[in-house]
């Protein structure tokens, strides 16, 4: 682990390279953990700079009727919900999936915080910090409420039938598929499922993440599958993953087959707005062009927001 950046404002020049993009992955109030803003400032701010939209998440509750009501407030951004598939939703549930894809949800992530691979980060450990997730999941175990591991392979190592189930929610209603904080083999093995279920969307949550750590020629074979890889920032500004091996990973896969998220909403990050611009600068330091970053920044994120519908 490398230590957390300093971080700079972003430039002019890279926040006029982002103008018109999603970012797609934001944690933002109202939600159940403590956050940097709230989702009505943060559209606000994203007019101002010319932003046009985010997707809202939460690891415990759904936001698709959230995200209808930023819309609403502030004409012009548009904020899109989505669902999370942890135990506060039931889980690998199909029908939590219907509802939210008939409310208005983009994304469907699959489990984050009670993910099985996800399981010994919650742990405390002497001299250890816990993130604020685990803090919360600590706390719902101290409560008594059951959190077993969520898992989404059988014991051979094929799909379940309840997670096939969602992919087939997911493909009916042209959703983007995300996955989570699953592990190495759970996602060859959901990605290649999906495909078989006709999902089009499809997203390899942030690949470079200690608990994710997909090689470079995994990530070289979910592109050609046809996923899109999530290049995070707040991962890199904490110290988790490093800027050099973010650049040689989209050298690796090529931009086209990656996008830029920020995950930011932390309350001791960057701000949320200045996320994507802050990236741009970076990468544009490290060589990639103007082109390749708007490619990451703007053209992937907006096909994937709207479903090519730009």
């Amino acid at each position: 682990m490398s230590e957390p950046t300093p971080i700079p404002s972003p430039s002019a020049g890279a926040r006029e390279l982002v103008r018109g993009a999603y970012d797609l992955h934001v944690h933002i109030e109202p939600d159940v953990i403590r956050r940097r803003i709230s989702d009505l400032e943060l559209a606000r701010r994203y007019s101002e700079l010319g932003l046009r939209g985010f997707v809202l998440k939460s690891h415990y509750t759904p936001t698709a009727e959230r995200a209808a009501v930023v819309r609403a407030a502030v004409p012009g951004v548009e904020a899109l919900g989505a669902i999370v598939l942890n135990h506060a939703v039931g889980g690998l549930n199909p029908v939590a999936v219907e509802i939210a894809a008939r409310g208005g949800a983009r994304i469907v992530w699959l489990p984050t915080v009670d993910a099985a691979n996800e399981a010994h980060e919650a742990e405390p450990k002497p001299g250890r910090k816990l993130p604020l997730w685990a803090q919360l999941q600590l706390e719902l175990r101290e409560a008594g409420l059951p959190l077993p591991p969520i898992e989404v392979l059988n014991p051979d190592g094929t799909v379940r039938p309840a997670l096939r189930q969602v992919l087939q929610v997911i493909a009916r209603h042209g959703l983007v598929l995300a996955t989570g904080h699953l592990g190495r083999d759970e996602i060859m093995a959901v990605v290649q499922a999906a495909r078989e279920e006709g999902v089009q969307h499809i997203v390899i949550t942030h690949p470079d993440y200690p608990t994710q750590n997909l090689s470079f020629e995994d990530q070289q074979a979910l592109a050609r599958q046809g996923a899109y890889l999530e290049r995070c920032l707040a991962p890199i500004v904490s110290g988790k993953v490093s800027w050099e091996h973010t650049f040689e990973a989209i050298r690796a896969t090529g931009p086209a087959h990656s996008f830029l998220s920020t995950d930011l909403g932390q309350p001791q990050n960057p701000p949320v707005e200045d996320g994507l611009a802050l990236f741009a600068d970076r990468l544009l330091e490290a060589g990639f062009s103007e082109e390749e970053v708007r490619v990451m920044a703007v053209t992937n994120t907006v096909r994937l927001a709207t479903g090519g519908r730009a």
